[in-house]
C-alpha cells in the first residue's frame, strides 16, 4: 500500500486514515476502497492478504478471501475492470505457485457467477519468473474451467 499511496498522493493516504478511524484496521481477507488520487485509475482497492505461515493458518482462503472481497467492491461500484498485483507473495512469502492459482480460479468464479459485473481482470505481477508461473496456471484453469477462460 506504501508505494500506491506515495504514487497517489496524499489524498490516498489520508483516506485510508479516515477508513482506519472510523472502522479500524482492515482484517486479513478483506479490502476498502479510496479515490485513485493522482494515479490514472479512478480507484484504489486495498486488500489485506496473509502472511504465509507454511499454510497452516488458514493463508489459502484468506487469499482467496483477499481477492473475492476486492472483486465484491468492484462489482458494488460497478467498476468493470480491476488490476491485481500478485497478492501476499512478496514481503508476506506466500508461495507464488499457490497464490497464482487461487488468485486466477478466485477471479474466474466471480466472473462466471456475477458475469454482469467485471469485464476485464488483470494481474500485474512483479517478475518474468512469476509472469511464467501465471501463465502455466490460466492454462491449466482454460483446461479444467466449463466456461472459456480469456487472457495471457
Amino acid at each position: 500500500m506504501k508505494t500506491r499511496t506515495r504514487a497517489g498522493g496524499p489524498a490516498i493516504l489520508a483516506e485510508c486514515r479516515q477508513i482506519v478511524a472510523a472502522q479500524g484496521r482492515c482484517a486479513t481477507g478483506q479490502a476498502v476502497i479510496t479515490t485513485g488520487g493522482k494515479l490514472r485509475a479512478r480507484f484504489v482497492i486495498h486488500a489485506v492478504g496473509p502472511v504465509w505461515s507454511g499454510g497452516k493458518r488458514g493463508e489459502e482462503d484468506l487469499l482467496a478471501s483477499a481477492y473475492r472481497a476486492s472483486l465484491a467492491i468492484a462489482a458494488q461500484r460497478r467498476i468493470t475492470s480491476i488490476a491485481f498485483p500478485s497478492i501476499s507473495t512478496g514481503a508476506y512469502g506466500f508461495p507464488v505457485e499457490r497464490a497464482a492459482e487461487i488468485a486466477l480460479r478466485t477471479v474466474h468464479d466471480f466472473v462466471a457467477h456475477e458475469s454482469h459485473a467485471i469485464k476485464e481482470a488483470r494481474f500485474v505481477v512483479f517478475s518474468d519468473a512469476d509472469l511464467a508461473i501465471y501463465v502455466t496456471s490460466l492454462d491449466r484453469l482454460r483446461s479444467s474451467a466449463s466456461p472459456p477462460v480469456r487472457g495471457s
